[in-house]
């Protein structure tokens, strides 16, 4: 079981990196050039609000999960 989640980390962090690419090439930067006030404010707020977050949490996870602190031998 172990072994499961040593490979579920290196997944999640592979996640993180992916959401980032996305939410920066899709989501972030075509909102921020597009010209529009609303479309500026949704662009700033996904790359320096949600992206730090979600991407940074799901690798956060994933590395402890790699590292091993989510183990049955863990006390």
């Amino acid at each position: 079981m172990n072994g499961i989640k040593k490979i579920l980390g290196i997944l999640w962090i592979a996640v993180a990196v992916i959401v980032g690419y996305f939410g920066i090439t899709v989501l972030g930067i075509p909102k921020i050039a597009s010209g529009k006030q609303e479309d500026l404010v949704f662009g700033i707020i996904i790359l320096f609000v949600l992206m730090p977050i979600i991407s940074g949490g799901m690798a956060v996870f994933g590395y402890y999960a790699l590292r091993g602190e989510y183990s049955d031998d863990k006390i």
